[in-house]
């Protein structure tokens, strides 16, 4: 394929670095090339002298305009590129596999085409996966996808509708499972009710949180999937209710977190019927011998490789004040090569909240892994949210400069003051709406740009300082509803 970039002045360097021997590079009469125009093309290949035909001209992403009709006149696709001339060396890779497009960034359409091609290979090997058991149409163990389990805390005493709420949320940030927990003074119709509303709501799994065995015996009549959990102490008196439901139980040690005596609840759980069991050797946290517990279901696996693992990353990220993300991928990692097959977590923290999210991409991130038998790195998905991948390229400070300083005048907008806020998405937690208050209106929106467009429209700002201030601000209040953070107006963000 015979391709030619076009660009402008400020970047032609940068261009015919990326662009090497892959393309012809034209360089239009202007310095930015975000601002060149169907007839400034024209005339720059007309200027270039320019006779072979090309099968593709590829514009800065960041180009506005229709260029279809000098598109027919030249005899060639004119498709956007990346936006950054930076990215030109990945994007020339595709030219001949993808079909770029005349409103899409090349770079965006990629990511995109990527992410999808990635998720379809992930859905394609769990639809082929042999799993070790089955709870409803959610495989468990073998060489299935680690499934998410998301703990709804003391969800058996929270009133109905907040309870819904929860669910609907959890099902929207992607937990395969819903696991419902009681406290101790939770009592038999609590638990029956909470797991028909739940039953009511989704297909997903739905499982009981306790060791009470009269709690269990509850769960399970009303529809639940699987018990949490099973040992010692209510072994003979639960064990029989969850034998002849035929459900699925979490089997866990008895105080001390000793591997035999996981072994020994193993193997009185079988002697009583339980056919589906899941084995949880118990993740301890950081600071309480996390390593001695890796090693406890490393061993636990290789002997028994059979049996679904139960790994409960959530007892590491509630006692850590760090960010779930790192740490989320790091224990789906740590939990793939150790056997995991179901990935725990309760958010029930503040700083946890996105770990169901969290986990469930980095659980398809190891699956594709295992896969393409490569590291958790250039698979199309990722967990990079701060961080970038590919670093632009820093500009030079211009000999001339002014130190900037901040004002020190400031007067009241005669067209009134302006208070922002957000309100966001319970559901999915992702998202949300800024909201921007006015003596005489509210405006609301998804993005910064379109709220101040709409309060500019409505002439509800009148002063350039205030202008600035508000775009500012409008900005904190977009960044904190992605990141998922609370926003107070004039706070650092």
């Amino acid at each position: 394929m015979k391709i030619l970039i076009a660009t402008g002045r400020l970047a032609e360097n940068t261009v015919r670095k990326a662009a090497g021997e892959k393309a012809d590079v034209l360089v239009a009469d202007i310095d930015i090339a975000a601002f060149i125009t169907p007839k400034k093309l024209v005339k720059a290949i007309q200027d270039a002298g320019f006779s072979s035909r090309y099968d593709l001209i590829l514009l800065p992403g960041l180009v506005a305009g229709d260029f279809s009709k000098v598109s027919e006149e030249l005899g060639c696709k004119i498709r956007l590129g990346p936006k950054h001339a930076y990215d030109l060396s990945f994007v020339l890779h595709f030219t001949e596999e993808v079909e770029f497009s005349e409103k899409v960034p090349a770079c965006e359409l990629l990511a995109d085409v990527r992410k999808e091609m990635a998720f379809e290979l992930v859905r394609k090997a769990e639809e082929q996966a042999h799993p070790s058991l089955t709870l409803g149409e959610v495989k468990l163990g073998g060489n299935s996808r680690m499934k998410v389990m998301g703990e709804i805390v003391g969800a058996a005493e929270m009133n109905p509708a907040d309870l819904a709420i929860r669910i609907e949320a959890f099902i929207a940030r992607g937990a395969d499972i819903i696991d419902l927990g009681a406290t101790l003074n939770t009592l038999p119709g609590q638990i029956r009710r909470a797991v028909s509303l739940a039953k009511t709501l989704t297909c997903t799994p739905i499982s009981v949180d306790t060791l009470d065995p009269e709690l269990i015996k509850e769960g399970i009549e009303a529809g639940a999937k699987l018990v949490l959990s099973l040992n010692g102490t209510n072994m003979e008196t639960a064990g029989p209710i969850v034998a002849k439901a035929g459900v699925a139980a979490v089997v866990i040690p008895d105080e001390g977190n000793n591997l035999e005596n996981l072994i020994k609840n193993i193997e009185a759980a079988r002697r009583l019927g339980i056919e589906k069991i899941i084995a949880d050797p118990v993740l301890d946290p950081v600071g309480h011998n996390i390593t001695e517990s890796i090693v406890r279901y490393h061993e636990f696996h290789k002997t028994y490789p059979e049996l679904p693992l139960f790994f409960g990353a959530g007892n590491v990220t509630e006692l850590m004040d760090v960010d779930t993300i790192g740490v989320n991928a790091t224990l789906c990692g740590i939990g793939a090569e150790a056997g995991a097959s179901i990935l725990f977590t309760p958010e029930y923290s503040d700083k946890a909240q996105g770990s169901i999210r969290e986990l469930k991409k980095a659980s398809e991130m190891m699956q594709l892994c295992k896969i393409r038998e490569s590291s958790p790195k250039d698979l199309g998905i990722d967990l990079l949210c701060i961080k970038e991948k590919r670093r632009r390229p820093d500009s030079p400070l211009p000999e001339k400069i002014i130190m900037a300083r901040a004002s020190k005048n400031w007067r009241v907008d005669p067209a009134g003051p302006i208070r922002i806020r957000i309100v966001p998405d319970r559901i999915s937690g992702d998202g949300g709406l800024i909201v921007a208050e006015h003596e005489k209106t509210a405006v609301a929106g998804e993005s910064a740009r379109e709220v101040m467009d709409t309060l500019l429209e409505l002439e509800l700002v009148s002063r350039l300082d205030h202008a600035a201030y508000l775009g500012r601000e409008l900005e904190k209040a977009e960044l904190s509803l992605r990141f998922n953070r609370s926003y107070a107006q004039d706070d650092v963000f």
